[in-house]
């Protein structure tokens, strides 16, 4: 109850003076005030080189004209303060050429702050090669979160488990992954703020910390999956010699090694990772031409919904496919990256070009993902489906390889992960094709990571509104990563290290909520996007989506929990403890959302009216002329003037 009363929603809500929008005297004060306020609508008097502080308050109370020093003194008396008593400010966010936040402090650099990329004018309207070109870079640094290690470990436990059966769910969740970026990519196009900038702006206090600790959660626990998957493609490419845990102890040097390139440009940065890529589309693309799986079945796979002869494992690890392909820290990312591009964001034609060309972009990044996420599942669908232990250990003995003795002397099926994925390529097909397997996953765990470290620095500097620098981000969120992950690895074997991704992927769809939800709430609000909402179409579709992901991911982990719990009562009792306070968020996001989806009816439920009060806040704002960056702006400064 204390909760909700003292935390309600404020953007959605908001109950204020009403602005003139609309009308051109409106239009020509917003001009103003984005030019640092209206100093023509005070008449000019003389004052004395005595220089008084004067507060900025309300965009049209008048301004004291700046002091001289040869006129004679005159005295000013300001008007009163309106209440609320903070100060509003116009966020840098919304002026694009401010090197200055919200609340006047110096921004430190993220990728793109200091540079943007300019669109060329072009006479077709319609589609232009060189402006995709232009737009072309955030989609690619998107789509790397669908190829991490482990993504690619969930591809070939895919095949392993249940041949070429759930390709389609791959296809599927790929899509689904799709429709929610475009939603992303459009909330920061359309108010020049990522998401985390905006559920700073949106979100009380104590609901907005909660949300960075869970998106924090997210990128931690994909931090240690690019760990672990870059220090197995070390073990593998230096012949065991380096160990596991060494291998955890580099990738922190190498890291901030890589992320030093984007000093030396924004497009070199995006090629560097489109190079990334390519090495991985290389790579497994060769063990697939290698492998010459069965076309057909590849083809039946995609296109043909079902899994015969699926266990109950096969069935979990479908669900598995879900959560490993949709991140939550995903919806962050992108919703950042595509302020790199210069777009004039009171232009409504620019930034619907943008949306367009965008989306068109992020279509090709994931068809490229897709593409290299088949053949993975395809090689170990044709290699390791229904093969025993035995079987691949026979082979290793005739190709005289010596990794052979990962795999257990026994008739059961392989348990498939990285390390067991790559020595199965090398005794099957040469050992060359361990190390071409390595490669991949090194480039996979280091695309990831770098991407991974920037979703941490914009989640901190949007819901904190805290800079850091950059080696301090990524010392702290490798740090907690890899101390952990250095201590398994160092006290145990090398089955303990990847046999942590099913962990990892049960605690990151623990948390896709807290990223689907916030989403698709702005993206459906009037009052942000102005124009640019979503249509009814998009918002059922989006809804039914989310509800259906958030659904089978709860219900992975609850089967995941309840194999790993074994009936100890004082873990069930932590686990329902920390449920109420999971459901009690999510329920508080969710109120906030059917309400800007437009349900408001919610508001005259007794006990949400009586602990949320959203019908006291709750203001529809539907003029005629309503601009959406502008609007933004106004309750924004709303919100600044609001008590936190």
């Amino acid at each position: 109850s204390i909760f909700f009363t003292l935390y309600s929603p404020r953007i959605f809500f908001v109950e204020g003076e009403e602005e003139k929008m609309g009308t051109e005297e409106g239009e020509e004060r917003t001009k103003k005030r984005r030019r640092g306020g209206d100093n023509n609508s005070t008449p000019t008097t003389p004052t004395t080189t005595t220089t008084t502080t004067q507060h900025n308050y309300a965009q049209d109370q008048p301004s004291p004209p700046p002091p001289t020093a040869t006129t004679p003194t005159t005295s000013y008396t300001p008007p009163p303060p309106p209440p609320p008593t903070l100060t509003p400010t116009t966020p840098a966010s919304l002026t694009e050429t401010s090197a200055l936040s919200h609340n006047g402090e110096e921004e430190f650099d993220t990728y793109f702050s200091d540079q943007r990329i300019l669109i060329p004018d072009t006479e077709n309207k319609s589609f232009s090669f060189r402006k995709l070109w232009a737009f072309t870079g955030p989609g690619f640094l998107m789509s790397i979160a669908y190829l991490d290690p482990g993504n690619i470990e969930s591809d070939l436990q895919s095949g392993t488990l249940a041949s070429y059966n759930l390709l389609w769910i791959l296809m599927w969740a790929t899509i689904l992954g799709l429709v929610m970026q475009r939603l992303s990519a459009r909330l920061g196009t359309v108010t020049g703020l990522h998401l985390a900038e905006v559920c700073y702006r949106c979100y009380p206090t104590i609901p907005r910390v909660l949300l960075w600790i869970m998106v924090e959660i997210a990128i931690i626990g994909s931090d240690m999956q690019e760990v672990i998957g870059t220090s197995i493609a070390i073990y593998m490419l230096s012949n065991q010699v380096i160990p596991i845990w060494g291998g955890v102890l580099i990738t922190i040097v190498d890291t901030f090694t890589f992320l030093g390139l984007d000093r030396y440009g924004l497009r070199k940065l995006e090629a560097f990772f489109a190079l990334l890529i390519t090495i991985m589309a290389v790579t497994f693309g060769y063990e697939y031409g290698v492998a010459k799986p069965d076309q057909l079945a590849v083809l039946k796979g995609l296109f043909v919904p079902g899994c015969s002869g699926c266990d109950k494992k096969a069935l979990f690890q479908a669900v598995g496919i879900i959560g490993a392909v949709i991140m939550p820290h995903n919806l962050y990312l992108h919703s950042a990256l595509v302020k790199s591009r210069e777009v004039d964001r009171k232009n409504k034609e620019e930034v619907s070009e943008a949306n367009k060309y965008f989306f068109i972009e992020a279509c090709v990044a994931l068809l490229c993902s897709f593409v290299i996420n088949v053949f993975v599942v395809s090689v170990f669908a044709e290699g390791l489906y229904h093969v025993t232990n035995q079987e691949v250990r026979d082979r290793c003995e005739a190709a005289n390889n010596t990794h052979g003795d990962i795999f257990p002397e026994n008739d059961e099926y392989v348990d498939a992960d990285l390390y067991k994925g790559g020595v199965f390529l090398g005794c099957t097909f040469g050992s060359a094709c361990m190390y071409i397997w390595a490669v991949g996953i090194l480039a996979a765990g280091q695309s990831s990571t770098m991407t991974g470290t920037y979703v941490g620095q914009f989640a901190m500097e949007g819901f904190l509104n805290l800079r850091w620098k950059r080696w301090q981000r990524i010392l702290m969120t490798r740090t907690i990563a890899i101390l952990p992950t250095f201590f398994i690895a160092f006290y145990k074997d090398i089955n303990d290290i990847t046999g942590m991704n099913d962990l990892l992927n049960a605690i990151m769809s623990l948390q896709l909520p807290f990223a689907l939800i916030p989403t698709l709430t702005f993206t459906s609000s009037e009052r942000i996007m102005g124009s640019f909402k979503n249509g009814l179409f998009t918002k059922i579709l989006s809804s039914l989506l989310s509800v259906l992901v958030i659904a089978i991911n709860l219900w992975f982990v609850i089967n995941f929990l309840h194999d790993k719990l074994n009936g100890q009562w004082w873990a069930y009792l932590l686990v329902v403890m920390v449920a109420i306070f999971y459901f009690t968020l999510i329920f508080y996001l969710t109120v906030i959302l059917v309400t800007a989806l437009g349900f408001t009816r919610v508001c005259s439920i007794p006990v949400i009216s009586k602990y949320l009060r959203p019908a006291e806040y709750y203001l529809d704002n539907t003029q005629e002329g309503y601009d959406s960056m502008d609007g933004f702006q106004q309750e924004d400064i709303k919100m600044d003037e609001a008590p936190r």
